[in-house]
């Protein structure tokens, strides 16, 4: 058989058996869930998720996720709780245990121990009939048909079904909470992302450089306020000092192409009315995406009405956030 086309078919064939498993699982979300959510929700503790092997990995990223979105939570590695880690869990903590089978031998050593501590025991798992499904308080169905690995041994479908119904949790909680993109920017600062959540467009703005000129300016002045503060652009005002128009270096260009009677041009007579504007006060990424809507390079951006200076899609990109 091709090398190639092998390869294909046993990616989808993967790929075919985790979205298949992705999708079974809303046939398992039922009042356990439910009240799982809404335990975690008026708690006043923290979430720790526990997990052996590859279920200690995933457990690693619903935490990050759980942080992330407004929900305070850690991972303690299922082997090292009963080695002195159990130490970290506090008395309103809600515990889940993530476990294909639920018959490990650390989860039957550690649930024991959490059940004496009086926590919260959840436990997201793919086989409903074993021990840490039974001891549970709230039980996650995880179920999957079988792995994606031929042999059905290796740890595939049933971690990316964990993973997944950790993310419903995740975003369950989040919505639950009225979590807002604003929250979500204060735990995300860092980053393209974060800066697309906190920039402002008066952020970028290149300071003490506004190139602007009245309607009735001519050519030369023009050329000069353009040149001078090299961003390609000038905005134009009325006397009294309202925004009527923007002239660009390829309104100019334009205008030479069709006369060569330059003397008794004014800047009224070049320009490009009702110019696209944002407030200085948007969010850049907002400045972003009204670029590419209209496939212009830079923005007039206002301050009440009046002139705060130019957006350009190079500051932008020197963010970052392009």
């Amino acid at each position: 058989m091709n090398l190639a086309k092998n390869i294909r078919n046993t990616a989808t064939r993967v790929l075919q058996n985790e979205a298949n498993a992705i999708l079974k699982l809303i046939d398992g979300l039922d009042g356990s869930f439910e009240a799982c959510v809404e335990r975690i929700l008026h708690s006043k503790g923290r979430v720790v998720i526990t997990g052996v092997g590859k279920s200690a990995i995933i457990a690693n990223k619903i935490v990050a996720t759980l942080n992330s979105t407004g929900t305070p939570s850690l991972f303690m590695h299922a082997g090292d709780a009963i080695h002195g880690d159990l130490g970290m869990i506090l008395e309103n903590d809600i515990v889940i245990c993530i476990s294909k089978s639920g018959n490990t031998p650390e989860i039957k050593v550690l649930v024991p121990l959490l059940k004496k501590l009086g926590s919260v025991l959840v436990a997201m798992v793919s086989n409903m009939n074993s021990y840490l499904a039974e001891q549970a308080d709230f039980v996650l169905n995880a179920t999957i048909g079988e792995e994606a690995c031929p042999h059905n041994l290796a740890p595939t479908t049933s971690t990316t079904a964990h993973l997944a119904l950790g993310d419903a949790l995740a975003v369950c909680l989040l919505e639950a909470r009225g979590f807002t993109s604003d929250d979500f920017a204060k735990y995300h600062p860092g980053g393209s992302l974060g800066k697309q959540l906190y920039l402002k467009v008066e952020d970028v703005l290149s300071k003490g450089v506004i190139p602007v000129v009245t309607e009735e300016a001519g050519l030369t002045e023009v050329i000069i306020e353009i040149s001078g503060k090299r961003l390609g652009a000038t905005a134009v005002n009325d006397s009294n000092g309202n925004l009527t128009g923007i002239i660009t270096d390829g309104d100019l260009r334009r205008m030479l192409g069709k006369t060569l009677d330059i003397q008794s041009l004014r800047a009224k007579d070049i320009m490009s009315v009702n110019p696209k504007t944002i407030s200085k006060d948007e969010f850049a990424i907002r400045a972003l995406n009204l670029m590419r809507n209209h496939n212009i390079t830079q923005l007039v951006a206002l301050n009440e009405g009046k002139i705060a200076g130019f957006v350009h899609i190079h500051d932008l990109m020197k963010e970052g956030i392009v």
